[in-house]
């Protein structure tokens, strides 16, 4: 090939580069960071012979959309490097592929223009046509302060029982990175059930889980208006919609755990002492949205169907835009509460809060809740054709339920497990690899990276009644 065919060449590899839009330019990035985490996992650097390209993959793509799926055990098959790429790769995925992405498109594509701008801080969460710089400072200062004051904490108070210093700091500050990013990796194969009736570890966790899933701009917001009187009344609308959101649903989740499975036939708190119940409950209620930890173990033998549904629609739901989590995200559920409501009183528009919010703000929830749900459903379909199980001797036909389960804790990036994500073949473990690498960028960014920049049509069309 001579010199002009590659100069060639190279040239339209950058016109293609610089093409992309941010969607794209998140996809394509994201795919190239999988890789070549794959294939640093699967070194013997970083794992056992145990762990091959397949299981690397796996890994690799769970830590980077911060899952916490896994299909080896994290604290024995990889070594000491191995785990700290796994930890890279979390804050990676957690602090916001998106956020780094669209940071590093701004050199990589070099557009410098108010349509660019615009078109970076949409990409980011961030209203307005600010520089993405001082957002993504703001963003790392903000998590590694966070996260160093939860392994100060869990290395003091929480993790005591660990008696060599190195290795209780190592615990403290892994667990601290995986619960802020909601990423629900531990260095023991029971999650933290050891942890169970430790106060301190059940606080400190579930506190960073929620400081983590509720996003930077709901705290930045916290600090900016923290000295006035009237703060509350300061802070904006999506700040007091997630704040009450994530409240609502933490304690409809515990008091509905609680209920479920209290008068559950051989349910896992069944026997514990009150105060155990409500510690129990309102860790698995937390850390269902997002998370992925559990202090009980769950499974359909420990935790009853009623149980099982109510924690699927946990995880669905998910945490807040610009958050450490997956799901549909509590802004739209608090959204599509507000259409509902509004229908019923006969409104013609959709107040919270005495705000009226814009049509296409309905329109983008109702289209993300229902995209969604069809392809955890596809995904669950998928699952239930029956040629995704191992076939291993030892391996045990799940229900539809516990199916389900799976593919909406892959999809909405919780990483909770009954148990089917290891006794899948690869065509099962693809179904969910893809699913939370599309859950973790979210559907719509997908679709339109897909699809790209379609103009608006000028043309418009008579209405007409329709009967609902």
């Amino acid at each position: 090939m001579t010199s002009s065919r590659v100069r060639d060449r190279w040239h339209t590899l950058l016109r293609w580069r610089q093409q992309l839009t941010v969607p794209q330019f998140t996809v394509v990035t994201g795919g190239l960071v999988i890789a070549a985490g794959t294939v640093l996992m699967a070194s013997p650097l970083c794992s056992l012979d145990s762990v091959g390209l397949w299981e690397a993959l796996f890994t690799v793509t769970s830590a980077i959309t911060v899952t916490g799926l896994s299909i080896i055990d994290v604290g024995r098959e990889l070594t000491p490097l191995g785990q700290g790429l796994l930890m890279v790769l979390i804050v990676t995925g957690g602090l916001g592929l998106m956020a780094i992405t669209t940071f590093l498109q701004g050199f990589v594509q070099g557009h410098g223009g108010l349509r660019a701008r615009l078109d970076r801080g949409r990409a980011l969460d961030e209203f307005g046509v600010g520089g993405i710089g001082p957002t993504f400072n703001s963003i790392l200062i903000t998590g590694g302060c966070v996260m160093g004051l939860g392994t100060v904490l869990l290395y003091s108070f929480g993790f005591s029982d660990i008696q060599h210093p190195l290795q209780r700091l190592w615990a403290a500050l892994f667990h601290a990175v995986s619960a802020y990013n909601n990423a629900g990796f531990g260095l023991w194969n029971d999650s933290l059930i050891r942890y169970r009736d430790n106060p301190m570890v059940n606080g400190v966790i579930t506190a960073l889980v929620v400081v983590g899933g509720i996003g930077w701009r709901v705290i930045n917001d916290l600090w900016i208006n923290r000295r006035r009187v009237n703060r509350l009344r300061r802070l904006s609308l999506h700040t007091r919609l997630v704040l009450r959101s994530t409240a609502v649903l933490i304690v409809a989740g515990a008091l509905g755990l609680l209920f479920t499975e209290s008068f559950a036939m051989g349910g896992v708190i069944a026997q514990l002492a009150w105060w155990q119940k409500l510690q129990v409950t309102l860790f698995q209620s937390i850390s269902a949205r997002t998370a992925g930890f559990n202090t009980v173990p769950l499974s359909v033998e420990t935790f009853s169907d009623a149980g099982l549904l109510l924690v699927i629609v946990l995880m669905f739901i998910g945490a807040s835009p610009g958050g450490t989590g997956g799901g549909i995200k509590t802004t739209t559920f608090a959204t599509l509460m507000g259409a509902t409501r509004s229908t019923l009183q006969g409104r013609q528009e959709v107040v919270i809060h005495q705000r009226q919010i814009p049509a296409t703000v309905v329109l983008r929830a109702i289209g993300v809740t229902i995209a969604s749900l069809i392809f955890v459903l596809l995904m669950a379909l998928l699952l239930g054709l029956g040629a995704t199980d191992s076939g291993a001797p030892t391996s045990t036909t799940f229900s539809f339920l516990e199916k389900l389960f799976t593919c909406m804790s892959a999809f909405a990036t919780v990483g909770l497990d009954l148990g089917v994500t290891a006794q899948l073949n690869r065509l099962g473990q693809l179904v969910l690899i893809v699913g939370m690498f599309v859950g973790r960028l979210g559907i719509l960014l997908l679709l339109s990276a897909l699809y790209g920049n379609r103009p608006q049509p000028r043309v418009g069309y008579p209405r007409e009644e329709l009967y609902i």
